[in-house]
């Protein structure tokens, strides 16, 4: 992430608001529309990008238009690749989109520079209820308020060849019976052969992966608050870390080959038989239902069990209102509609990934019969909850600068267990001040 002067940012937008606040008067919609009768008009970026996901977006906007012709939604395509900065050229220049998608932990940047609205006094408290209180710890503060709604969330899983693991005579984890971190290190050991690894991690981008997982030890990475907040890395932090390199260097039970490729390119190897299990987010099973070839038996393994449980990191994609909108309370109405329990349902289906509220939960259920791993999408939801580095502002320039390619190194055994916690916490000596 590019750094920013937020305080010029900061004067801008304060202006911004105050010209916004005195036409707010006449600017208001009533029950015939906005101001002349005409009706209002919200922008909504979205960031879908799978087929499915675009398409249940598209037609939950079009169902509203429909029921809401004094509230209209105009559907804009956003990209994950290019959406910070656009958000902040559009934040800069007063023309933001009313109604935005992101993620709470990217998007902190903005909510530390007041471009998000406060949605706790719009949103009802039906809808709010529907929401588990460790999902909406990751957008709300008591600085802030709640600055976006937590709708989809991924857990990180192994995928296996069930044909593999069978053959093996090992059993299929549940949810009510999860692997430990040990016990898949030993599994991968024992479906290593001459011709086949045990497991891929394709790693190419490691560092949220390695906050995340790290969490099911203990691992917090982030000590202090605010600006005095810095990086520590202690045995908590290192054990996830240390345990992938034992499985590459020790073990050679996961393919080092892998560990440099994103998990969608590691995908063919796994089909080939190369390993007999990969690591992943859990959207990845809609690449294996929609790619694997025909008769490849693979199944979804539940969160791994560390000291601390299988607990990973939440950090939810979100639905938020730029606070320069003149129109709050009807973007308000729109996101409340827009992730109703069915719809959000249908935006989880589209993803592969897990909705936040229980209702929502519930239709996933009753729709898919908890078959290609939805039984463990869904009961993943209980292994996440905030953490404690999502809510620095520093936090995306520190995975990108620091932590990225200090894993990235320790992967590819360039550097030690120590050198990398060295690298880890010089470059997070102020990440509160970033």
């Amino acid at each position: 992430m590019k750094r920013h002067n937020f305080g010029v940012l900061a004067l801008t937008l304060s202006a911004s608001l105050i010209l916004a606040a005195c036409g707010s008067d006449s600017n208001n919609p009533t029950d015939e529309g906005g101001s002349g009768g005409e009706p209002v008009t919200l922008r909504f970026q979205s960031l879908a990008w799978q087929e499915e996901s675009i398409q249940a977006n598209q037609d939950i906007v079009e169902a509203w238009n429909a029921e809401n012709p004094d509230i209209q939604v105009e559907y804009v395509q956003g990209d994950w690749g290019s959406v910070h900065d656009q958000l902040l050229t559009s934040f800069e220049g007063g023309d933001p989109p009313d109604v935005i998608h992101y993620e709470a932990a990217a998007e902190q940047v903005f909510v530390d520079g007041g471009y998000y609205a406060d949605l706790e006094p719009l949103l009802s408290d039906d809808f709010r209820s529907g929401i588990p209180d460790d999902i909406w710890a990751t957008v709300e503060s008591e600085e802030y308020g709640i600055t976006g709604v937590p709708f989809l969330l991924e857990s990180r899983v192994a995928l296996a060849n069930r044909t593999i693991l069978e053959e093996a005579g090992l059993e299929v984890p549940t949810p009510e019976d999860p692997w430990t971190w040990e016990e898949f290190r030993d599994a991968a050991a024992q479906l290593t052969t001459e011709d086949r690894y045990g497991v891929a991690f394709p790693l190419a981008s490691p560092a949220n992966a390695m906050l995340n997982l790290s969490m099911s030890f203990g691992g917090t990475y982030v000590e202090g608050e605010g600006e005095d907040a810095s990086v520590v890395v202690g045995e908590e932090e290192l054990q996830v870390p240390r345990l992938v390199h034992q499985m590459l260097y020790e073990d050679e039970s996961a393919d080092p080959d892998m560990v440099a490729v994103n998990t969608t390119d590691a995908l063919p190897s796994f089909y080939a038989g190369n390993s007999a299990m990969i690591f992943g987010a859990i959207w990845l099973r809609q690449q294996m239902g929609q790619e694997a070839p025909e008769g490849f038996d693979w199944v979804t393994l539940p969160p791994l069990e560390g000291d601390e449980g299988s607990t990973q990191s939440a950090n939810p994609q979100t639905i938020s209102v730029a606070a320069q909108s003149e129109y709050p309370e009807e973007a308000a109405q729109f996101i409340e509609y827009f992730l109703n329990d069915e719809n959000m349902a249908q935006l989880a289906l589209g993803d592969w990934l897990v909705p936040t509220s229980e209702g929502a939960l519930s239709e996933v259920e009753a729709e898919t019969g908890g078959e290609q791993g939805w039984d463990v999408a869904v009961a993943s939801l209980d292994s996440l909850t905030a953490a404690p580095w999502q809510s620095l502002p520093g936090l995306q320039e520190f995975m990108d600068r620091t932590a990225t390619p200090a894993f990235q190194r320790y992967f590819a055994n360039e550097i030690s267990e120590e050198e990398l916690a060295e690298e880890l916490e010089s470059g997070g000596a102020d990440i509160g001040r970033r």
